[in-house]
């Protein structure tokens, strides 16, 4: 029982450490990477879908973005709704490629973006927090029904506390990691 709750609690530190690293992934560093095209949705024959499932999206060199849409009919929308996302990115057409340069970040603006970074990883640390907290208020109940004696409840409180400050720890690490790349000229 108390293995399955410790079990429980480090899989949900997982996911939230997995949603950091998604989160991490949509904002932008100097280079070009698909990953920031991911939070994009098209409207695609009257219902919304995510940009990859409308249009191919690669590389082209470090600073700029190919997007080629399924059907040449989609080129506009799918170029309106790169503009709509709030992303800061100009893209243009040509033909059935849209390019998109990616400008270079300001200091200003790569100090708003560890800002942002910063907050994510606060939020990531709080989820991970209230998992400890569900965790060990289930310990309790399991202790007041006497299903497990107190010496079990501290020991696996202790255990949950460990699992708590490694994940804690790898937030903390792919934030500094993150702020590297975003102050890197």
């Amino acid at each position: 029982m108390i293995d399955d709750l410790r079990k429980d609690a480090r899989e949900r530190m997982k996911k939230s450490i997995a949603a950091l690293q998604q989160e991490f992934s949509g904002i932008r560093t100097g280079r070009a990477h698909t990953g920031l095209l991911d939070h994009v949705t098209v409207d695609y024959y009257g219902s919304e879908v995510p940009l990859n499932q409308a249009a191919s999206v690669h590389v082209e060199d470090a600073r700029t973005l190919a997007v080629q849409p399924w059907e040449k009919s989609m080129v506009p929308r799918v170029e309106k709704a790169i503009i709509n996302a709030g992303l800061g990115l100009n893209p243009s057409s040509a033909g059935t490629v849209i390019r998109i340069p990616l400008p270079p970040l300001t200091e200003e603006r790569r100090r708003d973006l560890v800002k942002v970074v910063r907050q994510e990883a606060e939020n990531a640390r709080i989820a991970i927090r209230n998992i400890r907290r569900d965790v060990n208020a289930d310990l309790k109940s399991l202790l007041k029904e006497k299903e497990i004696t107190e010496d079990e409840e501290r020991g696996a409180e202790q255990a949950i506390q460990k699992i708590t400050d490694d994940a804690i720890a790898e937030v903390d690490s792919l934030l500094e990691s993150k702020e590297e790349d975003l102050m890197e000229v």
